[in-house]
């Protein structure tokens, strides 16, 4: 048990590192600290994830790739779109291969949001396929189109 924000409880499995600072919890209700946190509400793509936020506070951050007919159906548009809307930080990119990938950085349930809604897409994708990477990247200080990769 660990108390999150305003006293609450709230189940977690807390796994130590031998590698101290190398990762650090990033649930929205616990401070930064030499752990890695895993809550059952939480995907475990969750897991890993870690990028501090510089008053303390843990900021996931994580690489998706999108497949499907995600090109010419204003995909990245969207994606700039909703991120924003939901207050990320990252880019978003064509990739030769026909994907489309972006990074996204904020509270975590910003995060898994944006998750959810790349599965669907704008109305004229069809996303068949999504993964999920923790990154290191710098988000940057907004939401950005990067070139093709």
């Amino acid at each position: 048990m660990f108390l999150g924000k305003k006293g609450k409880t709230m189940d977690a499995i807390l796994i130590s590192l031998d590698l101290p600072g190398l990762f650090h919890c990033f649930h929205p209700a616990l401070w930064c600290s030499p752990c890695v946190v895993h809550h059952p509400g939480l995907p475990l793509c969750h897991l890993l994830r870690h990028c501090l936020h510089p008053f303390g506070h843990c900021l996931p951050s994580v690489r998706v790739v999108i497949k499907g007919r995600v090109q010419g159906v204003f995909y990245r548009n969207w994606t700039i779109e909703n991120a924003t809307q939901l207050g990320l930080k990252g880019w978003v990119r064509n990739r030769r291969d026909g994907s489309v990938e972006a990074l996204f950085s904020g509270s975590p349930e910003s995060v898994q949001e944006m998750e959810q809604r790349c599965r669907r897409g704008p109305p004229a994708a069809m996303v068949t396929g999504l993964q999920v990477f923790p990154s290191n990247d710098d988000p940057g200080t907004g939401f950005e189109r990067k070139s093709t990769v």
